[in-house]
């Protein structure tokens, strides 16, 4: 029996350099260069295969004794905010790892060494990917066009949690992460002088009544709580004259596919309805994000058992609700089973935020039970 919670413990500088270098030197979706070839360089001294479909980004693969294919994904990109967490490796640039990608990056790394250790004894192939820009257009559906997938029998992956203790483990069945839409609506009226309002029609007001209507179809829906979010709004230009043109950009997040649909209905329904009572030309361009993460049934309860295992039930949560917020790793779920699950950092500011500083003691953890949960793979699940 391999102690992996005892031989992470012993790489604990290793993963700690890899991550406060990675979190010293973001770089954003699309621009990795840097990260990728710090990564791709790691790999090859391990021993594993490495090749590049995409420009940035990276996939390796380390070859065990056995036919089947597990994978496991971590993102590496970074987003574009300041950092002001104050900590001596903070970020050189402009924006800063707010969402943990350094986290995901340097803990897969920590598991490919761990693993290759002991390839000899695998059952099986694992193959890493180092995802690009998650946080912008996506990088998994570039991937997978690249054939990322092919072969594999179960895929995962995992995010950091802020809000959990550090070193736990938060499991969630079913859906999990937000399928999203994007929104760009313009509201088209007619210009007039502000004291002959009735020769002209307001965009602004129809703007601002949109809003309004789009704002309350947030709720729950089949008892499933869906957020709809105007985040910018533009219009007018002088106090006395009606307003021209008026311009609305948002997302709406529903948990699954079914949601969006019904939501996607609801708001064209929203716009004819604002358009007829106004008067206005309204042009809406609705598009269609992230599909949402939903677990597979036998892959979560595998990842749960093993999590239970190794750290203990008092490290392991199952997670009560969804998250509104998007991943693109439910686009690797719709090709083939797997599990996308949460890894405690305790840090007191959440993702996105220019504080975000996760705890380092879960590094270790996080790279032990990645590797444990791929060296039991081919045997529980494939």
């Amino acid at each position: 029996m391999i102690d992996w919670l005892k031989e992470a413990e012993a790489e604990k500088n290793f993963l700690k350099n890899c991550y406060e270098d990675f979190h010293r030197h973001p770089e954003l979706g699309n621009e990795e260069y840097r990260t990728t070839g710090k990564l791709a360089a790691y790999l090859e001294e391990m021993g594993l295969e490495v090749y590049k479909p995409l420009e940035t980004g990276c996939v390796a693969e380390l070859k065990g004794n056995g036919d089947p294919t597990v994978c496991f994904r971590a993102d590496i990109d970074a987003l574009p905010v300041q950092e002001e967490t104050g900590v001596p490796y903070a970020s050189e640039n402009t924006y800063m790892h707010a969402c943990g990608h350094d986290v995901h990056m340097t803990a897969l790394l920590g598991a490919a060494r761990l693993l290759s250790r002991h390839k000899d004894e695998l059952k099986g192939n694992v193959r890493f990917l180092f995802q690009k820009d998650e946080e912008g257009e996506g990088g998994a559906e570039a991937l997978i066009e690249k054939g990322a997938l092919d072969g594999v029998q179960a895929v995962f992956g995992c995010h950091v949690n802020p809000a959990l203790p550090a070193g736990t483990i938060g499991i969630r069945y079913g859906r999990f992460y937000a399928a999203a839409m994007k929104y760009d609506v313009t509201v088209h009226g007619r210009s007039a002088h502000g004291a002959e309002p009735e020769k002209g029609i307001d965009a602004l007001y129809a703007g601002s009544l949109l809003a309004i209507r789009l704002k309350q179809l947030t709720g729950n829906y089949e008892a499933t709580r869906c957020v709809v979010t105007t985040g910018s709004f533009h219009a007018g230009k002088v106090r006395n004259i009606l307003c021209e043109e008026a311009v609305l950009s948002g997302i709406i997040r529903t948990p699954g596919l079914d949601l969006r649909k019904v939501l996607k209905n609801k708001f064209f329904e929203t716009v004819q309805a604002v358009q007829d009572e106004t008067g206005t030309e309204i042009d809406p361009v609705l598009i269609e994000g992230y599909p949402g993460v939903e677990n597979e049934a036998c892959c979560t309860a595998f990842t749960e058992e093993t999590a239970r295992n190794l750290l203990g039930d008092a490290h392991v949560v199952r997670l009560k609700e969804p998250t509104m917020t998007t991943e693109d790793f439910g686009y690797y779920l719709q090709k083939v089973p797997g599990c996308f699950f949460h890894m405690g950092v305790n840090s007191a500011y959440p993702l996105h935020n220019s504080h975000m500083c996760p705890d380092e003691s879960a590094l270790p953890v996080l790279s032990a039970f990645e590797a444990d949960l791929l060296s039991q793979a081919f045997l529980k699940i494939c």
